[in-house]
């Protein structure tokens, strides 16, 4: 079996202070001062799906009041691994990219002749993002945003708004394992006066005659 392994979006951002963090299961960085930042970990999880494992590991988040200061912004930082770990699939070859369709459920994945896998994070402002909320369709107002080239998305999102951020994708032409590694990727909300949340997912689609879509969902995290 192969490994493709994608090692991208290193991008510096808060490193120095993710080691310091690590050893506490949920807190401060700095002790007493209101504005601290907050390092949230998460569990790994793992989905069976025809013809893949998907896993995600390693995965941690911290959340930091914004600059701006007006209540309705905020930044979380976020890092992990997501694997997919595929046996079956036809040996693709890349066509045409016709992008999402940006209909509920979609995850902002799109077949284009070719396996894929893709990671990102679904944010809410004033939604609970649970299994149930996104089965029932509560992102279909679905917003492709992308990593710009110093690891950070400007996200702005409303009451009651749900969005998927992307952050990269790997095609998938043969079996093998395929990894998506992301570190201190900067997401800044702005315009979500009430309580916001995230969580991650990533999606493996595999085309063939059984064309499958396997989905892993994170645990879902406070933004503040």
């Amino acid at each position: 079996m192969s490994n493709n392994h994608m090692s991208g979006l290193r991008r510096g951002g808060r490193v120095a202070s993710v080691g310091a963090a690590a050893t506490v299961a949920m807190g401060l960085f700095s002790a007493g001062a209101a504005n601290a930042d907050t390092f949230v970990p998460l569990p790994d999880g793992e989905k069976l799906g025809p013809g893949v494992t998907i896993t995600r590991t390693g995965e941690h988040a911290v959340i930091s009041p914004s600059l701006a200061a007006n209540g309705a912004g905020r930044v979380a930082w976020v890092s992990g691994t997501a694997t997919a770990d595929v046996t079956v699939t036809p040996e693709g070859k890349v066509g045409p990219y016709n992008g999402p369709t940006g209909k509920p459920g979609t995850n902002n994945s799109s077949t284009h002749g070719a396996s894929q896998v893709n990671t990102g994070y679904i944010v809410g402002c004033q939604v609970s993002i649970a299994d149930d909320a996104i089965s029932a369709g509560v992102s279909g107002g679905i917003d492709l945003k992308g990593v710009d080239a110093g690891g950070s998305i400007g996200l702005k999102i409303g009451p009651g708004d749900v969005k998927f951020v992307q952050l990269d994708s790997k095609d998938i032409l043969k079996p093998g394992v395929y990894s998506i590694e992301y570190q201190d990727i900067e997401i800044a909300i702005q315009g979500c006066a009430g309580y916001a949340q995230a969580r991650s997912y990533t999606v493996v689609e595999i085309i063939g005659d059984h064309y499958s879509k396997t989905t892993l969902y994170g645990m879902p995290f406070s933004i503040g």
